[in-house]
């Protein structure tokens, strides 16, 4: 019986990570062991600890180590704006903006019933529970532009007319040309939407 190397297995478990081949993982593998074991040993003992301690948040899903995440428990977020994403690194690049102060709801995933993935798999009762509490005035739709990502926003803002009517406001990211574009450079797509989203000036 033929058993696999250390050097194999190691190569083998940076290739889990997405964009990784073979010879990258090998590169990083290598790398490690020639020159930087010591950030080898830091980098293995934070992946565990990682993995153990990290989790959802209880109210809205975002990646924490406790119950609840600094932006629920952070009392001058406005309560009453909440940002519906796909995924904890949305929650990141929406931070980095610094021009959002509500809260967020993370779906972990979009509606996708070839896939088996239903409204109970993104976390679609606890987002109403969310609405029922009364507090929330505008929802704020940030999926992707994909076929999977319109069908959730038009799933979210379904829910959200059933439960409070026209006490909250739906609205959806602006989609179109982005800062520095060139019409001539656009897929057609990106231009019909920014035709369809233009705005007075």
């Amino acid at each position: 019986m033929q058993y696999q190397s250390l050097l194999a297995e190691l190569i083998d478990a940076f290739c889990c990570l997405p964009g990784v081949g073979k010879k990258s993982a090998q590169r990083m593998a290598y790398h490690l062991l020639d020159k930087n074991r010591q950030g080898g040993l830091t980098l293995s003992a934070s992946l565990q600890q990682s993995m153990q301690d990290i989790g959802n948040c209880n109210r809205c899903r975002d990646y924490t180590e406790s119950d609840e995440c600094q932006i629920c428990q952070n009392e001058r977020r406005d309560e009453t704006i909440l940002c519906v994403v796909e995924s904890p690194s949305d929650v990141l690049a929406i931070e980095a903006t610094a021009n959002f102060h509500g809260k967020f709801f993370v779906l972990l995933g979009q509606l996708s019933p070839l896939d088996g993935i239903g409204p109970n798999e993104i976390g679609m009762p606890l987002l109403a529970s969310r609405l029922k509490e009364g507090v929330i005035a505008e929802v704020i739709v940030a999926t992707s532009s994909t076929i999977e990502g319109e069908a959730t926003a038009n799933y979210i803002a379904q829910i959200a007319e059933q439960e409070m009517g026209e006490q909250i406001q739906v609205s959806r990211l602006a989609q179109g040309v982005p800062v520095g574009g060139e019409l001539e450079y656009l897929d057609q797509s990106t231009l019909a939407l920014s035709l369809a989203n233009r705005k007075l000036i």
